[in-house]
């Protein structure tokens, strides 16, 4: 006789509720992404519940603490979800349509470029939605262990993770100072003179942070480290303050149009990466994410190539 659990599992709703919780680890912060109140978020788990017949987690202080039925309900809930969005994709697509989500997630100086990537990608499927999520290379590590996205973009991919990866394009680190500071006006700099510099660098867990220790790693040289902010943006206008020089990446000043930031042509440097799209070995993908991985692979390498050289 067949399982009757899915005549009391509760709705898709509930089971969209309960990830929501999971993964913003609060009723608060799955009321606020899903426009929901948090006595209605509190309800429908609760219903939930109730049709399972176990608890699905437990309030320790301020955090939750999901039990065994919970972890359970969650895993079957994501592949649950998953096979209702691959229908709703094939059955646009058997309309002769090209409709559903893409989910994309990218560490953050990735941000400069990819909505220059998606903005022809939409304009010729203007029926797909996107959700592009921007963290540091470790949140995005996080996401993929999860496997909340389509595809993560990295720099320098993680290492001990079972993925599917091409490479998209040349992401160099260059070092960075402001227009008026005396190492711009020198043709080259050696390493030692710029570590002698006070040094601006990213936070921990992010990619550029990563890539920097690991080639100051190999020199006989450290960097003059005066200040550690978490983000590109702040960095810059910290080096247009004088505050100190920087490493970032060459595609910050090529798309973010910084016109008072100079590049410094310092020994050994620039740190050579690559920006890779990657995604889940063995994860079938939806079909617009086919479609977006053929454009990445093509026109899109394509366009990117000409934009990095104007």
């Amino acid at each position: 006789m067949a399982s009757r659990l899915h005549a009391h599992i509760g709705t898709f709703r509930q089971l969209e509720i309960l990830l929501a919780v999971y993964r913003g680890g609060s009723i608060k912060a799955a009321s606020e992404s899903l426009f929901l109140t948090q006595p209605t978020v509190s309800m429908q788990l609760k219903k939930l519940s109730e049709a399972i017949g176990l608890p699905l987690y437990q309030q320790l202080g301020k955090k939750l603490k999901f039990t065994d039925a919970g972890l359970a309900t969650i895993d079957t809930a994501k592949h649950i979800l998953q096979r209702c969005e691959e229908l709703d994709m094939h059955l646009s697509n058997l309309r002769g349509l090209k409709t559903g989500t893409l989910r994309l997630a990218c560490a953050t100086t990735a941000k400069y470029f990819i909505p220059h990537l998606l903005g022809p990608f939409c304009k010729r499927y203007p029926g797909i939605e996107i959700q592009f999520t921007v963290a540091n290379r470790r949140q995005v590590i996080e996401r993929l262990e999860q496997g909340l996205d389509d595809f993560y973009v990295f720099s320098h991919l993680p290492q001990g993770l079972d993925i599917d990866v091409i490479e998209f394009m040349a992401n160099d680190l260059v070092a960075i100072a402001g227009a008026s500071h005396p190492l711009t006006k020198k043709n080259r700099v050696s390493l030692e003179e710029f570590c002698q510099q006070d040094f601006l660098i990213r936070e921990n867990g992010s990619g550029t942070r990563f890539a920097t220790e690991a080639f100051f790693a190999k020199q006989p040289v450290k960097p003059n480290v005066r200040m550690t902010i978490a983000s590109n943006e702040a960095i810059i206008h910290s080096v247009l303050s004088n505050l100190g020089v920087s490493i970032l990446s060459a595609h910050t000043l090529a798309f973010g149009e910084i016109y008072d930031v100079k590049v410094i042509n310092v020994d050994s440097l620039p740190i050579k990466s690559q920006w890779s799209f990657s995604w889940i070995k063995g994860q079938t993908l939806s079909p617009i994410a086919k479609v977006f991985l053929d454009y990445v692979e093509t026109e899109g390498r394509e366009m990117m190539a000409k934009a990095v050289k104007l």
